[in-house]
């Protein structure tokens, strides 16, 4: 049964979206694994994602997830590369949590060790905001938001270069989350197509995958 508010796309979407700088946005595929399995032993993405993968069932799991997700409609997730060197992993940025009965969704990625240092981060969040707001200007959505802990102020750089103000704090909830963390949020425009504020390269993180309302 279908749901208000509920898009359903094809697990296999071909999409792609182009960012700046040759940047790649595509669906993820089972041949991502290796890369998936690589990413996720980086310190750095142990310390600021709350859902880790381990070893390749843990991967393909992830994946599933993914395409799981972009079946529903209501996550869509992207490997993140260049235009010439697909085969390099960069990292993930998703829309998350698509909620078109009130027309909001989040937002959310991670970036390869090798990736960081080059605004990806930052360039690969304003092609997915800018996706996301044409893709579904029909549908309602109106508001984005983008979550972290509050001592991840790399993630607080990328989402401010993206247009994405802070807007509230919310507060820790042991154990889970032991620090407060940040919502930065950004509105669909009144008018016209969304165009995304350029993306300083200093505007670098590892990632974050979202607070406590989605872990992944």
């Amino acid at each position: 049964m279908e749901h208000e508010g509920e898009i359903r796309m094809g697990p296999y979407d071909e999409s792609t979206v182009i960012g700046a700088e040759g940047l790649l946005l595509r669906p993820w595929r089972e041949q991502h694994l290796p890369a998936v399995l690589t990413a996720y032993e980086d310190p750095a993405m142990r310390r600021w994602l709350a859902v880790q993968v381990s070893g390749p069932d843990g991967a393909a799991d992830w994946l599933e997830e993914q395409r799981t997700g972009w079946a529903a409609g209501t996550r869509f997730a992207f490997a993140v590369t260049e235009r010439g060197q697909e085969d390099e992993l960069l990292g993930n940025v998703v829309m998350k949590q698509l909620d078109l009965v009130n027309g909001q969704a989040e937002m959310g990625y991670w970036t390869t060790s090798p990736a960081r240092g080059r605004g990806v981060a930052s360039r690969a969040l304003a092609a997915l905001t800018d996706w996301a707001f044409t893709t579904f200007a029909e549908q309602g959505l109106k508001r984005l938001e983008l979550l972290h802990q509050l001592d991840n102020a790399a993630s607080c750089r990328v989402a401010e270069k993206c247009g994405y103000p802070l807007a509230r704090v919310i507060p820790a909830l042991p154990p889970e989350y032991p620090l407060d963390g940040h919502v930065h949020v950004r509105v669909a425009p009144a008018a016209g197509p969304p165009v995304s504020p350029p993306a300083g390269r200093r505007a670098e993180a590892a990632g974050t995958d979202g607070g406590r309302a989605s872990l992944r």
